[in-house]
């Protein structure tokens, strides 16, 4: 956490840049501590009058820098004519006000660094608007918007509280859905809200989560590799264009989960990456500040500055685009100092350890901050190891995080379902194993983006069989996810069966909604939406053990799994049948002597199912399952039932 001292030039003109300032010495107090989680309100380009004439406030940290100008459309990128003035104070902050320029001025800091003469054109870290790629500079901008979803601020608490039902659907804006008319042609967001708000809906999904929106130059980095990490991409309209798209699910009772990229950026030559010449936010020793698998760069989070810069820019989100929670991408690969490298690659932290110490207490500030101001909202965490407490509270020594990527459970389910039904019956354990730890953390079960692209086939196509029973295979993996302890992501194509890999240059496969099949699994996941959001039983205890009990997972030549899910008040039971031969009069212990419904059945003809369905189910005082009394019922082929 060393401070480099600043260059200051003996001798200072004034030359069209006025001496202006936002920035307090508290301010400055609180940035040097790592404590400033309002950046984005100081640093900068920011709109103000001086004296009454109108003109733009520019601060920028580069602390190595001799010197700092604006460059831009207003003075033909003039390298001279306005240079920013160094404050005094060792911040390493350079700071100015030029007059009669306003929102829509196009802009860089041109940097002549004091480390080897290097002469850098760099975009505004804080720049709340870029130009669309391939272009590079900064905008100026604001974030001033005239809200209108304080209906749903009001009672969001309620909707994000972990006892609530939470059923994510994951979507890349730029695929989701394209202009019809011409398949290349980006929809903007607000053409994204007319079609996609309606359609989240009419499917009952409670949040939607954005892969990464904020500005980045490589479209096939699917916007995790970010270099305008405080701007909505303008790939698809300005920042208020992504306001309103965030309104208009909020005023339909949808939540806003952005993807959040803390662990790495690229190196492209506008952004971050050495910005003043120095490995300013990343460090300069490779083994710290370089990941071999993603080809990019490292944050140095023991430095304080750069922590203020993480901290404020996860809380902006939040604030200026009322985000309703943050998903924490490559959580483990922050967590781990010797992440994908061999020995000799890595440096173990004070301790000699492997843990990123830094990383942990960033982590901690981070959450207890976002708890502490936006109470209301969610942090998940994109987590693949077993390091302990990630969703816990930091006052029992976790992360803080609320929710935490269910990777194991995802990783068991789809290698079990990937097996011809005729094997499962040996490789139970791959569907059971996930209940011993799956209340060790507040689990989300994500279906995401991941797991289908690079040759991994969609989900429709990791099913085994025919036509027929890969459709239902999918529709009883569905089922037991939506029946499975915690929080569900499923991400876009997979609720209607895409058939083909994730592409992220064209639009999802619509045109499958016409075929009976794909329309099945479109209903079915609508269906589980609307039971899961119905039963309490699902969601009230979905992250404690109290909440559900395996009743049978024995009956492995049959292939039949059934356990319970309790709420406070109330119960579900659950039978999946693994293989394509239904199983008549099979019975169940149950634990009431009273009338039993089915009230979901995967294998319904609307779903494009055989239609094998349970009606009249009368309970028998015939003792099973260590029950006084059970219930004589029908299993379809590949298929999940709920009764109750």
């Amino acid at each position: 956490m060393s401070k480099k001292k600043q260059a200051i030039p003996e001798k200072i003109e004034f030359k069209n840049v006025e001496p202006f300032s936002l920035l307090t010495d508290f301010d400055i107090g609180l940035f040097k501590s790592g404590r400033h989680f309002r950046l984005y309100e100081k640093l900068g380009s920011h709109v103000r009058a001086n004296q009454d004439v109108e003109g733009t406030y520019f601060s920028v940290w580069a602390p190595n820098a001799q010197s700092v100008s604006v460059i831009g459309d207003f003075n033909g990128w003039n390298r001279e004519s306005h240079q920013l003035l160094p404050r005094w104070d060792g911040s390493g902050i350079w700071e100015g006000w030029i007059a009669n320029i306003g929102n829509g001025t196009v802009y860089k800091y041109f940097i002549d660094s004091n480390i080897g003469g290097q002469k850098l054109e760099k975009g505004d870290p804080f720049a709340l608007k870029w130009e669309e790629s391939p272009k590079t500079a900064s905008i100026v901008w604001d974030t001033w918007y005239e809200w209108d979803d304080s209906d749903w601020m009001k009672k969001r608490k309620a909707a994000n509280s972990l006892n609530a039902p939470c059923s994510v659907y994951e979507v890349h804006i730029g695929s989701w859905k394209r202009d019809p008319n011409d398949h290349d042609r980006r929809l903007t967001y607000r053409e994204i809200a007319d079609t996609l708000v309606p359609y989240v809906k009419e499917m009952g999904f409670t949040h939607v989560e954005f892969m990464p929106v904020m500005q980045h130059p490589y479209e096939p980095s699917w916007g995790y590799q970010i270099t305008g990490y405080f701007a909505a991409s303008s790939r698809f309209g300005s920042p208020q264009d992504f306001m309103y798209l965030v309104e208009q699910l909020h005023k339909n009772d949808i939540g806003v989960i952005l993807d959040w990229v803390p662990s790495h950026y690229p190196n492209d030559a506008h952004g971050i990456y050495r910005f003043d010449g120095s490995a300013l936010y990343e460090h300069e020793d490779p083994r710290q500040g370089y990941h071999p698998d993603w080809k990019s760069y490292i944050f140095n989070y023991g430095r304080y500055e750069v922590r203020s810069f993480l901290i404020s820019n996860a809380l902006f989100w939040l604030d200026r685009y009322h985000a309703d929670g943050l998903r924490v991408d490559a959580v483990a690969s922050m967590l781990y100092r010797d992440y994908s490298r061999n020995d000799g690659e890595w440096i173990p932290n004070v301790f000699g350890g492997r843990e990123n110490l830094e990383v942990i207490s960033l982590f901690k500030e981070l959450n207890e901050e976002i708890y502490s101001s936006f109470p209301d909202t969610q942090t998940i965490a994109e987590e693949s190891t077993a390091f302990p407490g990630v969703s816990r509270p930091t006052f029992m020594g976790g992360l803080g995080f609320g929710m935490k990527w269910m990777m194991g459970w995802m990783n068991d389910t789809l290698r079990y379902f990937s097996k011809d039904p005729m094997y499962r019956k040996w490789h139970q354990n791959d569907l059971t194993f996930s209940t011993v730890y799956a209340f060790s953390e507040n689990f989300m079960l994500p279906l995401s983006h991941d797991e289908v692209v690079y040759g991994k086939h969609s989900l429709l196509n990791k099913m085994p069989g025919d036509e027929w029973q890969k459709f239902a295979n999918l529709r009883v993996l569905f089922s037991y996810m939506f029946t499975h302890p915690g929080s569900k992501l499923m991400f876009m194509g997979g609720e209607f069966g895409q058939s083909e890999e994730w592409n992220f240059l064209k639009s999802l496969d619509w045109h499958l909604l016409n075929y009976d099949s794909h329309k099945g699994v479109n209903r079915l996941v609508q269906d589980l939406n609307k039971v899961y959001r119905a039963e309490p039983a699902l969601f009230d205890k979905q992250f404690s053990p109290d909440g559900f009990d395996w009743l049978d997972t024995t009956d492995t030549d049959n292939c039949v799994v059934y356990y319970r899910r309790k709420g406070l008040n109330d119960e579900v039971l659950i039978l999946l049948n693994l293989t394509p031969a239904p199983r008549h009069n099979y019975r169940i212990g149950v634990p009431k002597n009273k009338q039993y419904t089915e009230i979901f059945n995967s294998d319904k003809t609307e779903y494009w199912g055989s239609g094998m369905t349970n009606s009249d189910i009368k309970t028998e005082d015939i003792a099973a399952h260590g029950f006084a009394q059970s219930i004589n019922i029908t299993l379809p082929p590949l298929a999940a039932i709920i009764i109750k």
